[in-house]
């Protein structure tokens, strides 16, 4: 049964006040142990998300409100993206890889070494337009038996990658991270924007014609726990899970407003038939609010 919440918007700076929304919040889904990496699928009109500690992938369905299992076991599976061909693709705990879930629903790995070494626990992936999948690769699943397998890391440190898509080469592009995790480009794919759990900032990269990265100055610090997951809207505007809600920033790095949830927040997705319902998975929960506010596409989704 969906509940509602008041919604509550704290304006911290004037430019998020053109930032509005529905007067309640709906509780779509409760009963996660933890919820993680929103992904809408436009050809289904459905949202997947994971939640990790069970081994499962959710699915809510927007026409009916309906919420079923996707897949379980789902190898402990945190962040999901698409790719042009409207594929999933996912990281996975349990497994320590990056995969893609094939049109006849077959289940491909993507990488799950770098330098024959195992991956820690890639955690969340985005598609650049030139077909190249970018994540991070935290030790988050490896820490414990509670988000996968514990083990020790062979790599010996977190770093950020990317997969090329005609080699297949998985390279590390930024190594300097304490427990990257959410990431993001901006619409013209220019820039890149990382958050670091584990000193509670974000930073942004410029992305070099070959691929990799310079820059990564810090974009933002959290007022609230650590960032997680990340957005951006087409006014180019971050969007960031928190430990009180959703942080808004403008492209300055200016945090101008918050979107307050009754739990820790983990990731967000802009989803529905025009991008303006925003979805968060929320420790125990998944959330969903409509908004004026655009969420940006993907370049092939134009």
């Amino acid at each position: 049964m969906i509940e509602s919440i008041p919604t509550e918007f704290e304006v911290l700076d004037d430019r998020f006040r053109t930032c509005r929304g529905d007067p309640t919040v709906e509780r779509l889904y409760a009963g996660c142990r933890w919820a993680e990496g929103p992904v809408y699928v436009p050809g289904g009109r459905y949202l997947v998300w994971s939640d990790i500690p069970n081994d499962r992938m959710l699915r809510w369905d927007e026409p009916t409100g309906l919420v079923g299992v996707f897949r379980q076991p789902s190898r402990y599976a945190n962040g999901s993206t698409l790719d042009a061909q409207g594929r999933l693709v996912t990281c996975e705990h349990g497994e320590r890889r990056v995969s893609r879930t094939e049109h006849d629903g077959s289940i491909t790995t993507i990488a799950d070494r770098v330098a024959g070494k195992r991956l820690n626990s890639p955690n969340d992936v985005v598609v650049r337009s030139d077909g190249s999948i970018w994540f991070t690769d935290p030790a988050y699943g490896i820490d414990s038996d509670y988000e996968g397998h514990q083990a020790e890391s062979e790599i010996g440190s977190c770093n950020v990658y990317r997969i090329d898509a005609v080699t297949g080469e998985c390279r590390v592009v930024a190594d300097d991270f304490a427990r990257p995790n959410g990431l993001a480009f901006s619409r013209d794919e220019t820039a890149l924007y990382v958050t670091d759990t584990g000193v509670g900032h974000m930073r942004v990269f410029s992305v070099t014609a070959d691929g990799g990265l310079t820059g990564g100055g810090v974009f933002a610090e959290c007022s609230a726990g650590g960032f997680d997951g990340i957005r951006l809207d087409t006014h180019g505007r971050v969007w960031a899970a928190a430990g009180d809600g959703v942080h808004c920033f403008d492209p300055d790095g200016t945090l101008i407003g918050k979107l307050r949830l009754p739990e820790p927040t983990a990731n967000l997705v802009f989803g529905g038939l025009k991008r303006n319902r925003l979805f968060v998975t929320a420790s125990t929960s998944l959330y969903s609010l409509l908004l004026n506010v655009n969420g940006a596409a993907a370049p092939w989704q134009g």
